[in-house]
């Protein structure tokens, strides 16, 4: 029996090929605007997912409050001793730090104002290279001890800074210092580290003279509960900077907390663009009830006849019905396909304008059902009173209808 109704409903809708497209409009734009917002914000929230699955769970991140890249020294910034005292703290295995400030590089007369990124000599080095995921992709890994070697983040050489890119082997001076490039590191999906000069900590101390560190990293033991240790972190810090607590100038971090962080930000963002292209829905169901009132008019006769010939109000209301479902859920077909174009549009455009690996489009199972679900049923709401109507014309007034 429903196979009869959809047939008839398709027949219906090609029909009426010009209405039923101006009247799907409303639907594939708001089902479009929901399902490329939504599979970027998916995108993004998986490729943070891999980013942390990558760093390990593991881990511990400290940063000062409102202090990122900061260059000044204050009370708030974390310093070398801050280091040590996280160092002795029970459960961890390993501790160390960015240390993050500006630099000034000059290549063949061409500047570039960016960072330094310092990576610890020997204690917390792996730790430090394996957070920020650092990778080689020409040269080699920059070693212990060594002065006046620098690794260019991948931005410095792809992103045209320089008239002639800069490579393995040739010198730049930073800070009125002449280096020699031994690495071009892979991209990481991070504008800041993308953008840095990677070299030793106690090059770094020596040429700026400050031991300001933008974040800290710990590793904790195997087997221990990160978030106790992260609460041992941050009692033994506030003691150390005569803190009470509630009053912290610094975070402290587990990947669990600032991937929640993450999604609970992501929820938001979600809810309010998905209620701003609810609009169009609304504008879409609004002219779909519009069409279906038009129907019931221009179909009167036909009406009277399946009732002559023994169509029930069940019949004529489930056909209405259908009819109007297959409209939103056709238009949200449309809008499904016009989504998915636009967001993987958006994610080519981002990576190839700023190379963030963040913007991503994803496309589950669910988010697809679940538009086309919500399209059809949005077509059904909207023609619940057309055809309803349709459902109570008397056969004798149908049929005497012009």
């Amino acid at each position: 029996m429903f196979v009869d109704y959809f047939k008839l409903a398709v027949n219906n809708l090609f029909h009426r090929k010009l209405r039923s497209w101006l009247t799907m409009i409303g639907i594939f734009i708001g089902i479009a605007a929901v399902v490329a917002l939504v599979s970027l914000s998916f995108g993004l929230r998986q490729a943070i997912d891999d980013q942390f699955q990558k760093i390990g769970t593991d881990k511990i991140f400290i940063t000062a409050k409102g202090t990122a890249f900061s260059v000044t020294e204050t009370q708030q910034d974390l310093k070398q001793d801050d280091l040590d005292v996280i160092k002795r703290v029970n459960g961890i295995k390993e501790a160390s730090g960015i240390m993050f400030l500006p630099a000034v590089a000059d290549f063949h007369g061409e500047l570039f104002f960016s960072y330094f990124n310092g990576i610890p000599e020997k204690e917390g080095r792996q730790l430090d290279i394996t957070a920020q995921n650092i990778n080689i992709e020409s040269g080699r890994m920059l070693q212990p001890g060594e002065k006046y070697k620098v690794m260019l983040g991948n931005d410095i050489v792809n992103k045209g800074y320089f008239k002639k890119p800069p490579k393995a082997g040739d010198k730049i001076t930073i800070e009125n210092k002449t280096f020699q490039i031994v690495a071009i590191l892979k991209k990481m999906g991070d504008p800041g580290t993308d953008n840095s000069f990677f070299v030793n900590n106690d090059l770094v101390k020596e040429i700026t003279g400050k031991d300001n560190y933008y974040e800290l990293f710990v590793q904790v033991n195997t087997g221990e509960n990160v978030q106790e240790v992260a609460e041992s972190i941050k009692r033994e810090l506030r003691i150390h900077r005569n803190l009470d607590k509630g009053n912290e100038d610094f975070e402290v971090q587990t990947p669990e907390q600032l991937i929640a962080s993450f999604n609970t930000i992501l929820i938001v963002i979600e809810v309010l663009l998905i209620g701003i292209a609810s609009i169009s829905l609304l504008v879409g169901g609004i002219g779909i009830m519009n069409t279906m009132y038009t129907a019931v008019l221009e179909r009167t006769s036909e009406i009277g006849v399946m009732k002559a010939i023994g169509a029930r109000n069940s019949d004529i209301l489930y056909l209405f019905l259908v009819e109007s479902g297959m409209l939103g859920l056709v238009g949200g077909s449309i809008g499904v396909l016009l989504g998915m174009g636009a967001s993987k549009l958006v994610e080519i455009i981002a990576q190839a304008a700023y190379g963030s690996l963040l913007i991503k489009a994803a496309f589950p199972w669910y988010l697809i059902v679940g538009a086309l679900a919500f399209a059809f049923v949005v077509g059904a709401i909207s023609g619940v009173l057309p055809a309803y109507q349709a459902s109570q014309l008397k056969p004798v007034d149908s049929l005497r209808y012009e």
